[in-house]
């Protein structure tokens, strides 16, 4: 591509944050996605985000991520992969990878929204023509005909061999992984097992362990459904399982509502009306659903190594409040 690509390394999300928090970070684009909803630390990623110069959302659809912007805020809406992308009169498709590591096409078939609408790749190389002025790289021919993208994805990553060709073929290929072949990248060519050490959490007496959870329809941050099938829970969201011995000990019942807060650092975080309900769940543990309770969350405290924010060990208190808004 006639450049040398930088050596160091970006942020992650958890950097990212602190970031734009700092003020290093000046210009968040995002693709897709709702930042503000899905990280952790809701109020905190919301103000870090204000203090760019400039947001860009290229977006399918409108989110919370939209309103918590920059100085300048741009949104840039793009076909949804469920409608037809025609670059130069032929139709394109884009590929993606499944759950089970097989690279497949996705191609929509429903008529566009609009006829103003641009595709992500289409807006991706009319951004690159306008900033990258020394570009050797025919952006326009590359979001006129995506096989010309796959083409530079396979000279690029491994696993990605006859990439246009592969893809054609009903039901897409398998990436190399290990588990399929046999085969892994150690000393031994061997799968090799760890023992992670497992976090000493102490509770105080009016404490709780918090994890977040999803639903079956859900995607992320898109809910597509108020009903949870796997928990038997209908017609709202903002709920919190509980072992019904902690219920009895803290005088609460069924329906009843709580308020949930963390206190890490020295800063109170908090989520309002929660709705109480019985579950098998382990003493001292409660659930909640993701990403409603994501405001308890601190974005600082996370795994070793990864640095996944503690969505599944987030320690919180409870405190009762006066009406009840659910039944299960």
């Amino acid at each position: 591509f006639s450049f040398e690509p930088p050596r160091e390394s970006g942020f992650d999300t958890v950097e990212s944050i602190q970031a734009l928090a700092d003020g290093r970070a000046k210009v968040f684009i995002a693709l897709g996605g709702n930042f503000v909803s899905a990280t952790p630390d809701t109020e905190f990623t919301a103000q870090a985000l204000k203090k760019c110069r400039l947001t860009v959302q290229v977006s399918t659809k409108l989110n919370r991520s939209h309103l918590e912007h920059g100085k300048m805020a741009l949104i840039l809406p793009c076909l949804g992969r469920t409608e037809t992308d025609l670059q130069n009169s032929q139709e394109q498709f884009v590929t993606v990878e499944n759950s089970a590591g097989v690279v497949h096409q996705s191609h929509g078939t429903k008529k566009p929204a609009s006829d103003d609408l641009l595709s992500e790749p289409r807006i991706v190389a009319e951004l690159a023509k306008a900033t990258l002025r020394n570009s050797t790289l025919s952006w326009s021919a590359l979001a006129d005909d995506y096989d010309r993208i796959r083409e530079l994805i396979e000279k690029t990553i491994p696993g990605f061999e006859r990439y246009n060709q592969r893809v054609r073929k009903p039901g897409g290929f398998y990436l190399p992984n290990g588990a399929r072949e046999g085969k892994f990248n150690t000393n031994s060519s061997k799968a090799v097992f760890t023992i992670n050490q497992s976090s000493n959490h102490t509770l105080a007496a009016d404490e709780f362990l918090m994890m977040t959870i999803r639903i079956h329809d859900q995607f992320n941050t898109t809910i597509y459904g108020l009903h949870d099938r796997y928990r038997g829970i209908r017609n709202g969201r903002r709920v919190i399982f509980m072992n019904e011995g902690d219920m009895a000990s803290r005088n609460l019942k069924q329906g009843d509502c709580v308020d949930i807060a963390s206190h890490y650092d020295g800063i109170l975080r908090q989520a309002a009306d929660f709705t109480v309900v019985a579950y098998n769940i382990p003493s001292r543990c409660v659930a909640t659903y993701f990403p409603e309770a994501n405001a308890v969350v601190p974005y600082n405290h996370f795994a070793r190594g990864s640095q996944t924010p503690i969505s599944k060990s987030v320690i919180v208190k409870l405190s009762a409040i006066n009406h009840t808004t659910l039944k299960k």
